[in-house]
C-alpha cells in the first residue's frame, strides 16, 4: 500500500497567556470539569508564562524523524489548539495528499490515549470534503525502542540517588470507568492501566529493579467520580512514612515533557520530596532520544514495507485504524457520566 504523507497528531498546548483559558475550555468541553479546577490548571500554565512545551517538543521530534530518514512529508495537527487537525487535513488535501499514515503521540490504549485520536481523525475528515484516507499507527507501549529509551533514562537519573532508591512509574490518571471500558474480555490488553503496568514492568526488568510502584497524576473532573489512584504526591508522602530514602520517578505515560510532567513531577512532587528531606530524581521522557525517531520510522515501515511488528508483551497489537473507525465494537469507549 502506498502513502503520501505522515500526519503527526498530538494534544496541543497554549502558546501564550491569552491562549490558556480557551485551550483548557477546548480540553474539558462536555466533561463537567468545575471552573475552580480550570482556575487551578490555568495557574500552572501561567507559572510557565502561559506557554506549554508540547508544541515545540513535537516539532523537534518531527525534525528528528525527518533526519532519521523518513521519506514522506510530515504534517502537524492537534486536538485542542493550533495547528488544529481540521486545518492541517485541509492543507494536506490542497497539497494533493490522498492517503496518509497518522502517528498519535500516545503509546497506550484507552479512551483519551487512543480512541479519542480516532475521533479526532473522524472529526477532521467530516470537516474536509473529499479528505485523504487516514490510517492511524498502532500502540507502542511495549516496543523495544520505547522500553530501552526509558530504561536508559532511569539509569541516568539514578546516578545521584542512594542505591536503595524507590523506582516509581507514573502516568496520567483517568476515570476508573473509562479504564474499564476496554472492549471485550478477549481484547483486555487494550486497557490503559494494564498497558501502563506492563510497560513499567518491562522497564523495571531492563534496569534490574524488582521493587517498584505504579502511580498516577494530573487527575481532573468532579471529585465524586473515582479516578485511578494513588496520586504521585500522596505516594511521595506514603513512601516517606515507610522510611524510603530516595525516589526516582519515571513518567512512563508520557512521550515528552508535557506541562503535566514539568508541573506535577518537576514542581509539585519534587517540592514535596524536598520538604520531606527525600532525594528525588526524574527520568527523562523519550522525545529527544534518537530511538524515538527510530520507533516512529519502524511503525511507518510496518505499513510501507510490511515490516514485522516488534513488541515485548503478549497484549494484542492494537490501535491501528482506518478513517477513525474503532479497533473493535465498544473498544475504549468514553466514560459514562453519572446522572444527577
Amino acid at each position: 500500500m502506498s502513502y503520501d504523507a505522515l500526519l503527526w497528531l498530538s494534544f496541543g498546548g497554549p502558546e501564550g497567556p491569552a491562549d490558556v483559558r480557551p485551550f483548557l475550555e477546548n480540553v474539558t468541553r462536555g466533561r463537567g470539569v468545575p471552573p475552580e479546577r480550570l482556575d487551578e490548571v490555568e495557574a500552572h500554565y501561567q507559572h510557565f508564562g502561559g506557554v506549554s512545551p508540547i508544541n515545540a517538543l513535537n516539532l523537534a521530534a518531527i525534525d528528528a524523524v525527518r533526519a532519521a530518514g523518513l521519506d514522506l512529508p510530515v504534517y502537524f495537527g492537534n486536538r485542542n489548539w493550533h495547528p488544529m487537525v481540521e486545518d492541517t487535513l485541509a492543507e494536506m488535501k490542497r497539497d494533493g495528499v490522498r492517503r496518509a499514515l497518522v502517528f498519535p503521540t500516545s503509546a497506550y490504549g484507552g479512551y483519551s490515549a487512543c480512541r479519542q485520536y480516532d475521533e479526532d481523525v473522524l472529526r477532521a475528515r467530516e470537516a474536509v470534503p473529499d479528505a485523504p484516507d487516514l490510517v492511524k499507527l498502532r500502540q507502542f507501549f511495549d516496543h523495544p525502542l520505547f522500553v530501552a529509551a526509558f530504561a536508559d533514562a532511569v539509569r541516568a537519573a539514578a546516578v545521584d540517588l542512594p542505591s536503595d532508591y524507590r523506582l516509581v512509574f507514573t502516568a496520567h490518571s483517568v476515570p476508573v470507568s473509562a479504564d474499564q471500558a476496554a472492549g471485550p474480555p478477549a481484547e483486555g490488553g487494550h486497557r490503559y492501566s494494564r498497558q501502563v503496568a506492563e510497560a513499567s514492568r518491562l522497564v523495571a526488568d531492563a534496569v534490574g529493579r524488582d521493587t517498584y510502584d505504579v502511580v498516577w497524576q494530573s487527575r481532573s473532573g468532579p471529585p465524586r467520580i473515582p479516578w485511578l489512584e494513588p496520586d504521585i504526591v500522596d505516594h511521595v508522602e506514603a513512601l516517606h512514612k515507610d522510611g524510603v530514602t530516595g525516589i526516582l520517578v519515571c513518567p512512563i505515560g508520557f512521550v515528552s515533557d508535557h506541562l503535566e510532567v514539568v508541573w506535577d513531577l518537576d514542581t509539585e512532587a519534587r517540592d514535596r520530596a524536598t520538604e520531606l528531606g527525600m532525594p528525588f530524581a526524574r527520568a527523562a521522557t523519550p522525545n529527544a532520544d534518537p530511538r524515538f525517531a527510530e520507533l516512529v520510522l519502524e511503525l511507518v515501515r510496518e505499513h510501507t514495507e510490511n515490516l514485522e511488528p516488534r513488541k515485548l508483551s503478549p497484549f494484542p497489537s492494537a490501535g491501528c485504524t482506518l478513517n477513525g473507525a474503532p479497533c473493535a465494537p465498544l473498544c475504549c469507549e468514553p466514560a459514562k457520566r453519572p446522572k444527577h
